[in-house]
């Protein structure tokens, strides 16, 4: 870790981050090198190794702030709205996600491999926000549902989670993936990020 003060570090940490976003916005994940990222940053690339180690653990903090924004919203929304219907929840949900096409599109890549190539307090950085989102949903539960026991939301939630990771795919495939469905007689019918939140969490509560 470089000397300096706590802010200094957090600024330094946020630039290589909004730096590694900024060129993840037109470039895929393989294109993307710890240099292209450092060329970004105003200070040397070589002082990124004082901050992240790995390419992976770069992505895996913009995941992980990625969480942390979708958690704020959620929670605010959950705090304004009050108690909801189950198809009010399901809006929400789908409403709060449409606006977090990043994410999503990071939650639709190798996430294993990132986080295997990433240090364990890393790793643990970023599982408290996945944490901390998985807790705003579980409460929006609650509020919703009073009624339903824990066992319920947990399997709301480690059924809704996953599915999260293959919604960008589905959402926006590429022109050569279109191309490819075609050709393979594969009849696709184009479902926006929000429909398809919408739709599946509905399904889960029984709407």
């Amino acid at each position: 870790m470089p000397r300096g003060s706590a802010e200094l570090t957090s600024a330094r940490e946020n630039e290589i981050i909004n730096a590694c976003a900024a060129l993840y916005d037109t470039m895929g994940f393989a294109e993307i090198t710890v240099k292209d990222i450092g060329d970004a940053t105003s200070f040397a690339r070589t002082s990124i190794y004082n901050y992240f180690q790995t390419k992976e653990e770069i992505f895996l903090a913009l995941l992980g702030r990625e969480y942390r924004v979708w958690h704020r919203e959620l929670m605010a929304a959950l705090e304004e709205r009050g108690r909801l219907t189950r198809e009010e929840f399901s809006a929400l949900l789908a409403e709060t996600l449409s606006k977090r096409e990043r994410m999503l599109k990071l939650l639709s890549m190798n996430l294993f491999a990132i986080e295997e190539n990433s240090r364990t307090e890393k790793l643990v950085e970023f599982k408290r926000e996945f944490g901390a989102a998985m807790d705003a949903v579980n409460r929006g539960l609650c509020m919703l549902l009073p009624e339903m026991p824990q066992t319920e939301k947990t399997r709301f939630l480690y059924t809704f989670f996953p599915l999260m990771q293959g919604v960008y795919p589905y959402a926006s495939p590429t022109e050569k993936q279109l191309c490819a469905m075609e050709r393979a007689g594969i009849g696709y019918r184009r479902f926006s990020v929000c429909d398809m939140v919408r739709m599946a969490a509905e399904r889960l509560l029984g709407v």
